[in-house]
């Protein structure tokens, strides 16, 4: 049976904030050294602020009435002193319960988000992709997103 992909509400918010958890959760046990634990962040920041802004959007993946997964993007004109300006909207967070994944669950999130961005407007997407996140960088390298900068750290010991 095929998720019910549609528009994220605040009746919602429960659940989304629960797999948002998830999601942070994921990346700091990958990474510790540099995310913050879930907890703090989900003192910080709530996916709420995406359901109050009209630039901002979620959809979730929902089966037999549960949400399994979601998406969060949002859309604005990209303006620079160096390159064209552009109608950009950038993937904020893309999370699918883990035993749902690798069952085309996400590829249709985005292809629900990328209709409603084209409709507004919007010529590219922007992610940010950690570089542990193998799976992740396969899955946007799948749906066509591509390198376009290199963003390198070093960290610098005493």
């Amino acid at each position: 049976m095929a998720p019910v992909i549609r528009r994220a509400k605040e009746t919602d918010l429960y659940c989304l904030n629960s797999l948002m958890y998830k999601l942070h959760d994921e990346h700091h046990q990958q990474c510790p050294d540099l995310f913050k634990t879930a907890s703090e962040i989900e003192e910080e920041k709530s996916i709420a602020r995406y359901l109050d802004d009209p630039e901002c959007m979620v959809y979730v993946a929902e089966m037999d009435d549960v949400i399994i997964g979601f998406i969060t993007g949002h859309f604005c004109e990209l303006i620079s002193t160096v390159s064209k300006s552009v109608m950009m909207a950038t993937i904020d967070e893309l999370y699918i319960e883990k035993e749902y994944r690798r069952e085309g669950v996400a590829e249709q999130l985005m292809m629900r988000i990328e209709q409603e961005l084209k409709d507004y407007g919007v010529k590219e997407i922007f992610v940010e992709v950690w570089d542990f996140n193998k799976g992740a960088l396969e899955f946007y390298n799948k749906q066509g997103l591509n390198e376009h900068i290199h963003y390198l750290r070093k960290p610098l010991n005493r």
